[in-house]
C-alpha cells in the first residue's frame, strides 16, 4: 500500500482536493478542448469563466442572472460523470435533454462538458 493509499482522506488533503473538467468547445472550428484543474465543490459556472471558457451567448454575456438559476442562459451539456440534478431546471433538463445550467453544478467529481451553441440568444462568440 502506498503512503497516499495509508492515509485517510480529508477534506484538505490538497491531493484529493481538485478535480478535472473537460470542456470541449463544439462552436470552434477545431472542437477544442481544454483541461481545467477545479476545486471540488466550485460551481462549473464560475470555474468556466475563470478559465475563459463562457457558457453564454454573444448577447447573454452581459445581461444573465449573474449564477442564480433564474435567466437559463449557461446551459452547457455534461456529458460523462453528471451530477444527480437538484435544481427544478435541471430536473427537466435531465427528463427532457435540455442542457443543465452551470450555474447550479457543484463539482465534486470529474467530469466532461460541452458548450452548446445558443442560436436563440445570438450565439456564442
Amino acid at each position: 500500500m502506498s503512503d497516499r493509499e495509508s492515509r485517510p482522506r480529508t477534506e484538505c488533503d490538497p491531493a484529493d482536493s481538485t478535480v478535472t473538467v473537460r470542456v470541449r468547445d463544439v462552436n470552434t472550428d477545431s472542437d477544442r478542448v481544454t483541461d481545467l484543474d477545479v476545486e471540488r465543490g466550485t460551481v462549473l459556472r464560475d470555474a468556466l469563466l475563470d478559465a475563459g471558457l463562457s457558457p453564454y451567448a454573444r448577447l447573454t454575456k452581459r445581461v444573465n442572472c449573474g449564477g442564480r438559476g433564474l435567466c437559463a442562459t449557461c446551459g452547457v451539456r455534461v456529458r460523462s460523470g453528471e451530477p444527480t440534478p437538484d435544481h427544478w431546471h435541471d430536473g427537466l433538463a435531465a427528463r427532457f435533454g435540455y442542457p443543465r445550467l452551470s450555474c447550479q453544478i457543484r463539482v465534486d467529481e470529474p467530469m466532461t462538458v460541452e458548450l452548446v451553441e445558443k442560436v436563440v440568444w445570438g450565439g456564442r462568440e
